[in-house]
């Protein structure tokens, strides 16, 4: 790998946060973080899978795929010109499926055209070849999720979930009636089966593979080792929000005010508890501006001693990421923000590798990068 070792000194800013207790920030490993270079060259690197060898896939949203093997960068060929990149869409989530050593699968969340023309947001699994040359399709897992022809708000971001299940968070692609539609696809988190994109026969509404509803646009989805499922997702000018899930729960996001007004008013609160009082509380939010808050993963294993447990959560317009720590409950006890991570632009993806180490991604659009992020010895 292409190292170039960042270390700087263990201070963390710690902030004021809805949810927050003010409790201390718990101090860093000794020695603070080191940020690695680990590939560098990319485009809107959207999301990151750890393959059994080592090896790692990035998506990027232009619609291409980077397979990464120590200092070599391989541009798969992909037959990826239906994807429509435009705004916020494009090649965009992705899951290494678990026995990919077998399967040599993975599933992408991609906005589709055909003609020139948006049709949908559609995840599609695909096959990487035994030569590592070239991504080609299995199978349309799921489609019909709305796609906004700007793009705006496309989502999507797939986890794979303790019980195996396939997680999505989705967004409203900036429809007013879609989030609180539970025939729509926008605005929700959705749970399927990984291998054949039906909704799981244990899901909150019978026959349907919307698993929470009355999101905005959730672009991160958090496996805590506990089994508790986290989304970040991105708020109108205030209030980014992050949201501890809980089965058919409606997490208040309603911009039509019930279909009383045409359009998308997004003056409305992200969690509408007025119009909707069974509405779930955020756990976090980011309170009178917006940070952009994008990925979401845990920090896990001894290696990172008092940061072990933590939820990092990266930020597109806030160019930075936020350390979240949690108690027991899911409650947000204190916010802080390495200074190791800042100076690196727009944070877009954020994955735990197998090894315990962080990974995550730039998306300035211009020599975007891929940085391992481990404690400083």
């Amino acid at each position: 790998m292409r190292r170039t070792p960042v270390v700087v000194m263990s201070a963390m800013l710690v902030l004021s946060s809805c949810g927050s207790s003010g409790a201390a920030v718990p101090p860093p490993p000794a020695g603070g973080l080191t940020v690695e270079t680990v590939a560098a060259g990319l485009s809107h690197g959207w999301d990151i899978g750890f393959l059994p060898d080592g090896k790692i896939l990035v998506t990027q949203r232009n619609g291409e795929f980077a397979l990464i093997s120590g200092t070599t960068v391989t541009r798969l060929k992909a037959v990826t010109y239906t994807v429509q990149v435009r705004g916020e869409g494009g090649l965009m989530g992705m899951v290494v499926h678990p026995d990919f050593a077998t399967s040599r699968e993975f599933t992408t969340c991609q906005t589709h055209m055909e003609n020139g023309q948006p049709v949908d947001i559609r995840l599609v699994t695909w096959r990487l070849t035994e030569d590592e040359q070239m991504a080609t399709r299995v199978r349309e897992l799921l489609t019909g999720l709305p796609l906004a022809s700007s793009g705006r708000h496309s989502g999507c971001r797939p986890t794979i979930a303790a019980d195996g299940a396939l997680l999505v968070g989705t967004g409203d692609t900036a429809r007013g009636d879609a989030s609180q539609d539970k025939r729509s696809l926008g605005g929700k988190v959705l749970r399927i089966d990984l291998k054949t994109g039906a909704p799981l026969p244990d899901n909150p509404i019978p026959g349907s593979p919307v698993y929470t509803y009355g999101h905005r646009n959730v672009q991160g989805v958090a496996l805590r080792p506990n089994g508790q499922v986290f989304v970040a997702e991105h708020g109108p000018d205030k209030n980014d929000e992050v949201n501890l899930l809980k089965a058919g729960a409606n997490y208040g996001w309603d911009p039509s005010q019930g279909g009383t007004v045409p359009g998308y008013d997004e003056s409305v609160p992200m969690t509408d508890l007025t119009r909707f009082p069974d509405a779930i509380p955020a756990k976090w939010q980011s309170g009178e501006t917006t940070e952009a808050i994008c990925a979401a993963a845990f920090l896990t294993g001894s290696r990172w001693g008092s940061l072990d447990g933590t939820l990092v959560i990266t930020a597109l317009k806030g160019a930075k990421a936020l350390f979240l720590t949690l108690n027991a409950n899911g409650d947000v006890t204190s916010t802080a923000i390495p200074a190791e991570l800042q100076g690196y632009g727009r944070l877009r993806a954020a994955r735990t590798a197998p090894d315990g180490s962080l990974y995550i991604s730039t998306s300035n659009g211009t020599d975007d990068k891929l940085l391992r992020i481990t404690p400083a010895a």
